[in-house]
């Protein structure tokens, strides 16, 4: 007897082969005994197919498991470790373009200031062939060289000095009034706290190198709680720019939405950010469905278009319309392609990517397809997806199980394919929508940047904090905007606001 036991698979198989003696045993008791016996060995063997096929099937779903990386699914190059992917295997193809800078490109050389801020003549002594002094000899002419470099920066410190002064008809006791930022006897001014601000939100900078950074750069070193200090101070006022991107968004015609993971206090939450060309919003909770969504308050309020990556939790909206980010559709094709040899695979990202040239081909003379255009490529699509199915035909288990059948990948995602033929294609239907989400995913980079440095928010508070004055910071620079200007100017009241027309 042969027993095979599969730890992780639950498969044990019992295979018994008679011996020489059962043999002729069944020989001699005559017909019935042969086929009794050898009808044991048969049903044995078939019992044992069937287990190795499903030790197949299960080997193949581990193959397929750990071959996903960042570049074939939805999976965050963090999850990569440190087995890159192959570069070669990148959805970007490479172009016709050289290297270096194009043609029309706006160059950057460091060029002559028509106003100096300072003047340095340096003028001969004396003849450099016969050495007779030349002090009083008239110029004729110059040359001229520019330096541009940065001066020494050093901390400035302004008293402001109230006077006290006693009316001499009645005797009142009189203060000058102080200006309306001094409001107790030592503090630091805008200037401190937009570096502060800026280096910790801007650039992730640890609290203890921006403090080494201030003593190197000013000889004088911060504290810790005054850094702190300044990054509540700015997330304060900052909220009436918040406020007015999230009134926006709400009436936006396209939004891009997206979350990733967030450790607070040691726990996952989720980052969830709402986006557009020119606004971003950020909001940190411990849930990732609809309660979180909900508690932000703007997809809840959204009639145009979302673009997003299928979470099922934003179909839970039927006030707006949905688009799919077809850059995740093409991360599976990929994958499924190759790890599953599918032809149709590569026929859909083929017809996709058609479909986003011919798109921005023709959007500065037209805003839409005609209708025989969009006839065709519904045609090709579906086609494509009907050679899907017939490659992956779907057997119904023989045992029921409670909750979701489980189906292949190539499965899966033909059926989002046919179900969600709509939102796949709508950047089709509607040039405003765009091809994938990729917008979205940049503008929640920098938050997993912050992750990398810092490990984790020791306090929800402090999340959401960083979470609202990245928002304002994305916001100001999708606008054009100086960041460090924008800082200070929050600092001193007046925040840079998103015009109505974004």
């Amino acid at each position: 007897m042969t027993e095979v036991t599969g730890k992780d698979y639950s498969v044990v198989m019992n295979f018994s082969i008679p011996d020489e003696q059962e043999i002729r045993t069944a020989f001699a008791e005559g017909e019935e005994a042969v086929i009794e016996l050898f009808g044991d060995v048969t049903a044995q063997v078939e019992e044992l197919a069937s287990q190795l096929e499903k030790q197949a099937g299960m080997l193949k779903d581990l193959k397929a498991r750990l071959s996903k990386n960042s570049r074939n699914s939805g999976k965050p190059p963090s999850g990569d470790g440190y087995n890159k992917p192959n570069r070669t295997n990148s959805l970007r193809k490479p172009g016709q373009k050289r290297n270096g800078g194009q043609p029309g490109h706006k160059g950057h050389t460091l060029e002559r200031s028509d106003t100096p801020d300072h003047t340095e003549i340096h003028k001969p002594d004396e003849c450099i062939n016969c050495q007779v002094s030349l002090e009083a000899t008239p110029s004729v002419g110059e040359e001229e060289r520019q330096i541009y470099d940065i001066p020494a920066i050093r901390i400035e410190v302004t008293a402001h000095r109230a006077e006290i002064k006693i009316c001499p008809g009645c005797g009142t006791e009189n203060r000058g009034e102080f200006p309306e930022n001094v409001e107790r006897g030592v503090r630091y001014g805008s200037g401190v706290k937009t570096w502060a601000a800026y280096f910790g939100n801007q650039h992730h900078i640890p609290l203890e190198r921006t403090a080494q950074i201030f003593e190197d750069l000013i000889g004088h070193r911060i504290s810790e709680g005054s850094l702190l200090k300044a990054s509540e101070e700015l997330s304060e006022s900052v909220r009436p720019s918040t406020e007015a991107t999230a009134e926006l968004l709400r009436d936006a015609e396209i939004l891009r939405a997206d979350e990733t993971g967030l450790r607070v206090k040691g726990k996952l939450h989720w980052l969830h950010v709402a986006s557009s060309d020119l606004l971003t919003h950020y909001n940190v909770h411990e849930k990732r469905g609809k309660e979180a969504m909900d508690a932000v308050g703007i997809l809840s309020e959204f009639e145009g278009t979302m673009l997003h990556d299928h979470w099922k939790s934003y179909f839970g909206y039927k006030n707006c319309s949905h688009a799919l980010c077809n850059a995740h559709h093409l991360r599976e094709f990929e994958f499924i392609g190759k790890q599953y040899e599918q032809a149709w695979a590569g026929e859909m990202a083929d017809l996709l990517l058609e479909i986003k040239e011919e798109v921005e081909k023709i959007k500065p003379d037209r805003d839409s397809f005609k209708p025989e255009e969009i006839g065709e490529f519904e045609q090709r699509y579906d086609e494509i997806v009907n050679r899907g199915f017939a490659d992956n035909p779907f057997t119904p288990p023989k045992e029921k199980k409670r909750g979701k059948v489980k189906k292949t990948p190539p499965l899966n995602l033909l059926t989002r394919l046919r179900d969600y033929k709509a939102e796949t294609l709508a950047f089709m239907y509607d040039f405003r929508v765009p091809f994938d989400n990729n917008a979205a995913e940049r503008d929640v980079r920098m938050m997993k940047v912050k992750q990398k440095v810092s490990g984790c928010f020791r306090t929800l508070e402090g999340a959401e904090r960083f979470a609202t004055i990245r928002g304002y910071i994305s916001t100001a620079r999708k606008n054009s905007q100086n960041i460090f200007e924008a800082i200070k100017d929050a600092f001193l009241g007046n925040p840079f606001i998103p015009a109505a027309a974004a």
